[in-house]
């Protein structure tokens, strides 16, 4: 569209005040502002359409959110430039979701819509429109026996998968009859998750709704996209993912955007897909870390998701092998509702799971409490193998030797140059640096003198060499950060794989080892025992049941809390006992915390500007990256929406003075030390 000209400077009839959010992320400039709609551009300028306006001498973009008859302004206003493009990008329902994220997160409205909106393609805007499914559309019809609603000419949801959970198929019912349940699932070990997110999906479509769905990476959505295409047949969904490029991605925005499709699913990208008569909300593993939006305001896509359900009635579910602690706050608070197998049907769909580290295994071999690979691990493996089955082993580390230390002392070897860890890359390879990258190649440890090294940390590539040598002849294949697997045949076979990168096997695998868990465990960070309990599950998950020969190990002291969770496959129990330390302790998300990290004299200005709720405690300083330093606020979870006000003020008076140091806001960040 082209800009205004000096004639066309005279308002619109009707409605000649558009309100607009300028894309200028400055908390003091966190609200919209009037403009006058020129004649010329009534017409397109409608609300959600992308703008050019004047502001502060510079032309900038903006999104134009809503037109009124007045404004309350008692200046003179000025004119929209330009309407850059006539497509209305911005839904009324994602508008509001936005705003409601940039609440809750202490942000700029602004910033929040650069995540929700993708870049505009103008090539992709100019495609002929796809003419939407009439199946999408049309009224629902029952399916047989009972199961959920199908479009016509569809096949029928079949609910079997979620009869194996009490309360599933009462689940999907509700969402074909167009109400909006809310759950939070807890798969069984060996369930095709994609199929039951399918199910879910086509029973809220049958009801006449459309779905958006996140997980956490490309791997789980080519699943997902999978089983929705055999499910619900091809075209009526897109996917939404920041690795698709500009084109493709700017196409399947607007294909939800216009109504042609039904579902969108996606990676955290996806969690502001628009959509029209939103009817359900989902999200696969909400602990994995990839769902925190990296950007600010560095909102999560499970509280996303969860604030578009209130705020569209929607339904909502939250699945995963494990539970975290924020999703059995909403089962406790009686928000959602739990959905679980019974313990028969868990013992039926289990493997059988054994730690190392118990008294009858010390007795049998002493040498487990310390050893890599214990005996009950190994010859778990070497009968597993001999029954031509794969076998998993999960490390948690990447790499050769991450990590290594003097072989005399056992001193950590330090890089001379910036004392970062040195690790070993390869067999024959001079010690690295894993910060600086620097090749110490002479190594002397400073505290004893000595030359040579030794594994503080094992890598999967080592241990992939290492079980080579155990196991001649049979086939070694690594899943990583360089190469993910997404599958591997039957048949003998060793598989070893960092967490998250875990391949499928055909059958499943006859053996899981857990190695190395102290590296898991022994972390600095609150979640450490949750996200452990999580990485093992969702190995674990793919072993065969115990009734066909199905085994798991794990390298750990069985009386630990994760390992008894593992051994019991109860993560309810463990997400009930993390809740209730928390809430003794006064840590998320049991309480509302919020951190501030920058320079100490940056950090120390914006809490004297901030007025802090009433029962508001800081904590800190304690030491951040780059010499900065972060302090925590912390208030009970009714107060959080006055912290994060008070917050996001005293960043609005800091950065309409143009402070020099900038700080950094995270409310409920991942990280707390």
């Amino acid at each position: 569209m082209t800009g205004t000209t000096p004639s066309d400077r005279r308002p619109a009839e009707g409605s000649p005040v558009a309100r607009v959010c300028v894309d200028v992320p400055l908390p003091h400039l966190d609200r919209p502002f009037d403009y006058l709609v020129p004649a010329g551009l009534a017409a397109d300028a409608v609300p959600g359409v992308r703008v050019k306006v004047r502001f502060a001498g510079q032309l900038v973009d903006g999104w134009l959110l809503e037109r009124v008859d007045a404004s309350a302004h008692g200046g003179r206003l000025a004119y929209l430039e330009k309407v850059v493009s006539a497509e209305p990008v911005l839904a009324p329902e994602v508008a509001r979701l936005a705003r409601a994220v940039a609440d809750r997160y202490a942000g700029s409205l602004a910033d929040v819509l650069r995540l929700a909106v993708p870049p505009r393609h103008a090539r992709v805007e100019k495609e002929p429109r796809t003419t939407p499914d009439p199946a999408a559309t049309a009224p629902a019809a029952t399916a047989p026996g009972g199961g959920a609603a199908v479009p016509p000419g569809r096949a029928a949801v079949d609910p079997r998968g979620w009869r194996d959970y009490p309360a599933g198929p009462a689940y999907l019912s509700a969402l074909a009859d167009g109400r909006a349940p809310r759950a939070v699932w807890s798969a069984l070990a060996g369930e095709d998750w994609a199929a039951r997110y399918a199910d879910a999906v086509a029973a809220a479509v049958a009801g006449g709704r459309g779905a958006v769905v996140v997980v956490a990476d490309a791997r789980d959505l080519d699943r997902l996209d999978a089983a929705l295409t055999a499910l619900l047949g091809p075209g009526r969904h897109v996917t939404l993912s920041a690795a698709l490029g500009p084109a493709r991605r700017y196409r399947a925005f607007l294909a939800a955007r216009r109504g042609e499709v039904p579902v969108v699913i996606g990676t955290r990208a996806a969690m502001f897909a628009p959509m029209d008569r939103l009817g359900l909300v989902a999200i696969w593993d909400d602990g994995d870390d990839l769902h925190a939006e990296p950007r600010a305001p560095y909102p999560h896509a499970r509280e996303v998701l969860l604030t578009r359900a209130r705020l569209a009635e929607a339904a909502a579910l939250v699945g995963g092998w494990t539970r975290t602690a924020e999703g059995q706050l909403l089962v406790e608070t009686g928000w959602a509702r739990e959905v679980v197998a019974e313990r028969a049907t868990l013992r039926a769909r289990t493997p059988a799971i054994a730690p190392t580290g118990d008294d009858p295994q010390l007795a049998r071999d002493p040498g487990a409490a310390t050893a890599r690979l214990p005996s009950l691990a190994w010859t778990t493996a070497r009968d597993t193998l001999r029954t031509d089955a794969p076998v998993l082993v999960q490390v948690p580390r990447r790499g050769y030797l991450p990590s290594v230390s003097c072989a005399d002392c056992r001193t950590p070897a330090r890089c001379p140059h910036c004392a970062g860890p040195l690790a070993l890359r390869a067999a024959d390879a001079p010690p690295a640096c894993r910060w600086c990258g620097r090749v110490t190649a002479a190594y002397a440890c400073p505290q004893c003198g000595g030359r040579r090294l030794r594994a503080a940390v094992t890598g999967a590539r080592r241990t992939a060499e290492e079980l080579g040598r155990a196991f001649p002849g049979v086939p070694v294949r690594t899943s990583g950060r360089d190469e993910v697997l997404a599958d591997v045949p039957a048949g003998a076979g060793l598989v070893i794989a960092t967490p998250g990168a875990e391949p499928v096997a055909e059958g499943g695998y006859g053996a899981v080892l857990l190695l190395d868990s102290w590296a898991l465990l022994t972390r600095a960070d609150l979640r450490a025992g949750e996200e452990t309990l999580r990485r093992w599950l969702s190995a674990a998950a793919l072993a065969r049941p115990a009734s066909a020969g199905g085994k798991v190990v794990v390298v750990a002291d069985g009386a630990l809390a994760p390992v008894q969770a593992l051994l019991r496959w109860d993560p309810g129990w463990f997400a009930a006992r993390e809740l209730a330390e928390r809430r003794e302790l006064g840590f998320p998300p049991a309480v509302k915390m919020a951190s501030v990290t920058g320079g100490a004299e940056a950090v120390a200005d914006l809490l004297a500007q901030a007025r802090l709720p009433d029962g508001a405690e800081v904590l800190g300083p304690v030491p951040a990256d780059q010499d900065r330093e972060r302090m925590l606020v912390r208030v009970p979870r009714s107060r959080a929406a006055a912290l994060a006000e008070a917050l996001h003020t005293a960043a609005g008076v800091r950065s309409a003075r143009r402070a020099a140091e900038p700080v950094r806001l995270q409310v409920d960040p991942l990280s707390l030390f």
